[in-house]
């Protein structure tokens, strides 16, 4: 586009992107998934890091 046109026109206007419906559920990354997140799939980081998580978890729980 020319410049003039632009400027005549009231200038640019953005819009949104259209939405993707692909959203069907499924966990995309395995760090989301059930056993990464408890630490059950053998990976001694993932046991740590699922030890912190349930600390963290019972953090402000009442006894």
């Amino acid at each position: 586009m020319d410049i003039d046109e632009i400027i005549a026109g009231g200038g640019l206007v953005f819009h949104k992107a259209p939405r993707k419906e692909e959203d069907n559920g499924k966990v995309k990354t395995k760090a989301k998934k059930k056993k990464y997140i408890t630490g059950a799939h053998g990976s001694g980081s993932a046991k740590q890091k699922a030890k912190y998580r349930q600390q963290r978890a019972n953090r402000h729980k009442k006894k």
